[in-house]
């Protein structure tokens, strides 16, 4: 299967998120009072799911959809059940999921890490979980801030008033990846 194709099927799966593929090498400079400076999602961590922190250069060289995720909201169930369908199917050929959960949509997460932790593995979620977050305002992760201001260039895929899906093209074109 094409990855152009993979995107197609992707899109109605995500409610926010990202698809990137491998961007340039640099510094870890992303932190939370640098993170403009950050040159691809490869330069910023995060906290799993279990607290611990995740340099996300270990995704270099997959696909990524970096969502964010809610255990109560209305499209829960299809959204859990399409991300783990995707992951099943495509992670051998390099896709890997990042679902940060986020309760500012409506307090549609309210749950501690270990129960929403609990709750997905009710979803038989094998992709990466990170700690909760939050995706807007002052307070948001470092990732977040940066996806929401980059150019077209980089590729936006969807936009509205809440959510954001882009694609990331640093180094590599992911419509003509070798994977699948």
């Amino acid at each position: 299967m094409s990855l152009g194709r993979l995107c197609r099927l992707l899109k109605p799966a995500l409610l926010c998120g990202a698809l990137a593929a491998p961007g340039l090498a640099g510094t870890m400079c992303a932190s939370r009072d640098d993170w403009r400076c950050a040159r691809s999602m490869h330069e910023f961590s995060a906290k799993d799911i279990d607290g611990h922190m995740v340099n996300l250069d270990k995704y270099r060289g997959f696909v990524c959809i970096v969502t964010n995720v809610a255990s109560q909201c209305g499209k829960t169930e299809v959204n859990y059940t399409q991300l783990v369908d995707l992951h099943a199917r495509y992670a051998e050929c390099g896709l890997r999921i990042l679902a940060f959960p986020c309760n500012q949509f409506g307090k549609q997460e309210p749950g501690s890490n270990e129960e929403i932790k609990e709750f997905a593995a009710g979803y038989n979620v094998k992709f990466d979980m990170f700690s909760k977050i939050c995706v807007n305002g002052d307070d948001a992760h470092p990732l977040w801030k940066w996806m929401k201001i980059q150019p077209k260039g980089k590729g936006i895929l969807g936009n509205s008033s809440s959510t954001r899906t882009a694609a990331w093209c640093s180094a590599t074109d992911p419509w003509r990846s070798p994977w699948c």
